[in-house]
């Protein structure tokens, strides 16, 4: 039986691009370099700003921020975040160290959450953090007992995420303000714990074949979902 030839996709005027990203002859060899991010040592005299990291104003600063977070130190970025936080607070489970956790911690630092949860084991991987856990109000719990105690006591409604039988589309859903929104685990979804203490189900709703999308893009889209009802407009 003979090999098939390699998949090819148009890219524009009669151009084709190999399976393995390579494209046509054409096209120069060369790597491309990336922008570098952020910006160099502060020009000097400093400016006299106590928000301003001496460090960052001497070596530069490539941190993954805003550019009006240039140069600032970690606590003062805090210290602005937490005048603008949401209500939002966010959760997810870590019983087998899923790797989602960071994509989740990022989102909810794009959307300014009040919280962010890690219900199970406190070590869970920060590579997908991108860092943007350090602008955030990190809790752990050993368990959701704990987990749902603490939102008792912080009179927070846990909303669950999750595709499961019984759940509400979430695109037509009235979330509450202060609530936390909680996602599991990447194969096994939430546990039983978390749906006995939820006041709601939510899931996305899906039109292909996959059965789930993973944990870090549900969060985004629940996110968004939620700052669609609450979040202060950005026009």
């Amino acid at each position: 039986m003979s090999s098939q030839p390699p998949e090819r996709s148009e890219t524009g005027a009669g151009a084709t691009t190999r399976a393995n990203g390579s494209a046509g002859a054409s096209r120069s060899s060369e790597p491309s370099v990336a922008a570098e991010v952020g910006v160099g040592p502060h020009p000097t005299p400093w400016p006299d700003d106590e928000r301003l990291d001496p460090e960052l104003l001497e070596h530069g600063d490539r941190r993954n921020v805003l550019d009006r977070y240039r140069y600032w130190s970690v606590d003062a970025i805090v210290a602005d975040l937490d005048t603008s936080r949401n209500a939002l607070h966010i959760a997810i489970e870590n019983w087998e160290h899923d790797f989602n956790i960071g994509t989740v911690i990022r989102n909810a630092n794009a959307f300014n959450a009040a919280g962010v949860h890690v219900i199970g084991p406190h070590r869970w991987d920060r590579r997908g953090a991108m860092s943007t856990h350090r602008y955030l109000h990190l809790h752990h719990h050993p368990n959701v007992e704990s987990f749902a105690a603490w939102c008792t006591e912080a009179e927070l409604a846990i909303i669950a995420i999750d595709n499961v039988d019984g759940s509400l589309p979430l695109e037509s859903s009235v979330l509450p303000e202060h609530c936390v929104l909680v996602f599991g685990q990447e194969g096994p979804g939430l546990s039983s714990d978390v749906f006995d203490v939820a006041a709601a189900t939510y899931a996305i709703t899906q039109y292909g074949s996959t059965r789930s999308v993973n944990a870090g893009v549900a969060s985004g889209i629940a996110m968004f979902a939620w700052a669609l009802q609450h979040a202060p407009s950005a026009t």
